[in-house]
């Protein structure tokens, strides 16, 4: 009985994190370890040798795991992940979405518009108290895009779209990044961390 309990526990632990690559895409892990409480690093590199069969993996400071064939089978996922160098942005992304506590509601890559007038693509999004959160992540983009990013959604607030005030929290690499997206976002309710904020 208890043999099969445990069984049952592994499993249910398997699926879990294979939900969380396929509604994130690349976790570290650390991130990994983070989301699933796996404890201890060594405890954490074990449970993922043993689903090695449904991961994919490579290496940056640390691994990095997305889901190959068997793994997107197992949980209904289309979308194929690859090595890519825009691994980065998944992961600081990842970094929000564990500082906010892991939300059910975190949707990703969520576009808002009024059609034919403006149309803008949040890295991420979450409704919380009724309030809306918009994530964004700075890596290397030229500062240019998070310009007209932020102008987007400075015409959607002239527009009426939110009942309050949205929440905008942006993650850069730097201090300097941090002060040109702190006067880009001037008069926006916005939050702007550093990645080594959450390291």
């Amino acid at each position: 009985m208890a043999e099969r309990k445990a069984i049952n526990v592994r499993e249910q632990r398997l699926e879990n994190i294979l939900l969380s690559l396929k509604k994130l895409g690349f976790l570290s892990r650390s991130q990994i370890q983070k989301i699933h409480r796996l404890g201890g690093e060594r405890n954490a590199n074990r449970v993922l040798k043993e689903m090695s069969d449904y991961l994919s993996s490579f290496r940056q400071h640390e691994n990095i795991y997305y889901l190959n064939k068997a793994g997107r089978e197992r949980v209904g996922c289309e979308k194929v992940m690859k090595k890519t160098l825009q691994a980065t942005h998944y992961l600081m992304r990842n970094d929000l979405f564990i500082a906010f506590g892991c939300p059910a509601n975190w949707k990703s890559e969520v576009k808002l518009e009024i059609p034919g007038v403006v149309s803008v693509v949040a890295d991420s999004f979450l409704v919380r108290d009724g309030v809306y959160h918009i994530f964004e992540v700075d890596h290397i983009q030229k500062m240019t895009v998070n310009r007209e990013k932020v102008k987007k959604y400075r015409k959607l607030f002239e527009l009426n779209v939110f009942e309050k005030p949205p929440v905008f929290v942006w993650l850069t690499t730097t201090e300097y990044r941090r002060k040109q997206l702190t006067k880009l976002c001037d008069g926006m309710n916005a939050k702007i961390y550093l990645s080594k904020d959450f390291h």
